[in-house]
């Protein structure tokens, strides 16, 4: 998968938006808007949605970690939150965040405070209260990033199969969690037969009314919905309710887990010093 091209639009961005001379996350969606930015995830892959997803936050992880200047760096981290924000992906893919990472952010925080850039604080804070961020200690920025990154998504896939199997396994969960309900009601049909079958009580009580009084019978035509319509409410809430199952536990239609918020030693996030000294310094 190449990544190069995506890296230099989101470098074109970043310099285009330095040259505004300011600090402003509005003015930063400015120039997002009128260069159509969010027309970039038209060109994602089909495939390693992890991996490109990651590929990219990285870079702009990259611009706001580095020596360059404060406004490019401001855009380093305005982008990364709206290339968050403006994903397609649901449940929505998770900005991997390395600790010596989270030390930079800490100090970049401490360094707009400096220059009274306030919205700096509060947007950080805002990203930490959403759950934007995932915390690890795999350092991703450097000359391996590429495979790391492909390293830390294979880890994670091989965490949601084996997850998985253990929560499937001889149940009828699986089947259940990919099962449309619409199909196995043979929705399209029965809305077919219950059209029909509403069209011909009508013609039947109007040429029945040619002859004798039905003014009893016509209750029977003010029936509120179709069984059609009502099953067709049953499978809209059905698939509602896999959509909430989905974002919650982090599984997609595939059985892939987005991004997991543990790491493998069961060391929570909350349990990392410098994620508590970025809470404390934002609040």
């Amino acid at each position: 998968m190449d990544i190069a091209p995506f890296k230099l639009d989101i470098d074109e961005l970043i310099a285009d938006y330095a040259k505004e001379n300011s600090t402003s996350l509005a003015d930063f969606k400015r120039v997002w808007k009128a260069k159509k930015f969010s027309y970039l995830y038209e060109g994602r892959p089909k495939t390693n949605s992890g991996f490109f997803m990651q590929s990219l936050f990285l870079h702009c992880i990259g611009h706001l970690t580095s020596q360059s200047s404060l406004r490019r760096r401001l855009a380093g981290l305005y982008c990364l939150y709206c290339l968050y924000e403006c994903q397609p992906y649901k449940p929505q893919f998770k900005i991997y965040l390395s600790l010596e990472e989270c030390r930079q952010l800490k100090d970049f925080v401490i360094t707009t405070k400096q220059n009274e850039v306030h919205l700096v604080p509060a947007l950080v804070k805002r990203m930490l209260d959403k759950g934007m961020f995932l915390f690890g200690y795999m350092n991703l920025l450097g000359d391996d990033s590429e495979k790391q990154v492909e390293e830390l998504t294979a880890l994670q896939n091989k965490r949601v199969n084996f997850a998985c199997d253990k929560l499937f396994a001889n149940t009828q969960a699986e089947s259940y969690m990919h099962m449309d309900l619409g199909v196995e009601f043979e929705l399209d049909s029965i809305k077919k037969l219950s059209k029909e079958y509403a069209e011909a009580k009508k013609l039947a009580l109007a040429e029945a009314g040619q002859t004798v009084d039905i003014e009893d019978a016509k209750h029977i035509l003010q029936s509120d919905k179709l069984l059609g319509d009502k099953i067709e409410e049953v499978v809209k809430e059905w698939d509602a309710q896999k959509e909430e199952f989905y974002e919650r536990t982090g599984l997609s239609r595939g059985n892939e887990l987005v991004l997991i918020d543990n790491d493998e030693s069961g060391v929570q996030h909350h349990e990392y010093d410098d994620f508590d000294e970025l809470t404390q310094l934002l609040e």
